[in-house]
């Protein structure tokens, strides 16, 4: 084997050097670019959330929610439960936690308590012992739900009410739980505004506010009364899966055409 001199492992070198700072600088730009990306998106959220996009026409939020229904007729929660009360304990759980980390916990919870019990600490035992090894973050939300059971069996004769006011007035119980409940446990056209509802709301224009109380008034009326009962789980599983908070899988989205959006990332072609 010749040997390698000095100068030609520096001609060969000086061969590779031109090849590999092409390839560092398509690096560098693509890390650009990358670093571009998501400051462009969050000024589109900033101008979304300002108010600053065209309105949705009345025959543009029809046809984005016929086909919402088109690809989900029946829309469900994800949030696993057996009865109101199940549900009510699961949607407050669910305030410090994602749906799939309450859905791991409760199905020993609800083995063990699927109503409220006859007294309240004893519920809260039992709702302990089944629970295993529950995390710190469910341990506030869990001595609620004890709180929440006991009121429930003191004023309510151990039934959830349906109706708003006796719901908000329930320990760990707020607006939005006491829609979940009341959409989802007795079929009302309500409009639970979560951190995904918020987004999409704002991000496309649909709904836009600075408070989940004000997208909430804004969907109530531009929804059309005949999509209203499952308006709450189509925009909140958009808003989970495709409407993402970080990068928006605007490829995947059924109303790209329809959306005000001004950072979106494919080109508005309408949907059928």
């Amino acid at each position: 084997m010749a040997r390698k001199t000095p100068r030609k492992v520096a001609r060969r070198v000086a061969r590779k050097a031109p090849r590999r700072t092409a390839q560092n600088l398509r690096a560098a730009r693509a890390s650009k670019a990358q670093l571009k990306a998501p400051r462009k998106r969050v000024a589109a959220d900033k101008k979304a959330a300002a108010g600053a996009l065209p309105q949705w026409t009345p025959a543009e939020i029809e046809e984005a929610f016929r086909r919402f229904q088109a690809a989900m007729p029946e829309p469900k929660g994800e949030l696993e439960h057996i009865n109101p009360f199940t549900l009510l304990v699961a949607v407050v759980l669910s305030a410090q936690a994602t749906d799939a980390g309450v859905n791991k916990a409760t199905p020993a919870l609800f083995a063990a308590a699927d109503t409220p019990a006859k007294d309240g600490r004893a519920w809260a035992r039992r709702a302990c012992r089944s629970w295993s090894r529950p995390s710190a973050s469910f341990a506030p939300r869990r001595r609620t739900s004890s709180a929440l059971s006991q009121k429930l069996v003191e004023e309510h004769g151990g039934e959830v009410p349906r109706d708003r006011e006796a719901l908000e007035a329930l320990p760990g119980v707020g607006r939005k739980t006491a829609n979940v409940v009341l959409n989802i446990a007795f079929g009302e056209p309500t409009i639970a505004v979560d951190t995904h509802i918020f987004r999409v709301g704002n991000r496309t224009g649909l709904a836009t506010g600075k408070t989940p109380f004000e997208v909430e008034m804004k969907l109530n009326e531009v929804v059309p009364p005949k999509y209203r009962l499952h308006a709450h789980h189509w925009l909140i599983l958009h808003g989970r899966y495709v409407c993402v908070a970080r990068r928006p899988l605007c490829e995947r989205c059924l109303i790209a055409d329809l959306c005000k959006w001004p950072g979106k990332t494919v080109a508005t072609v309408a949907n059928p």
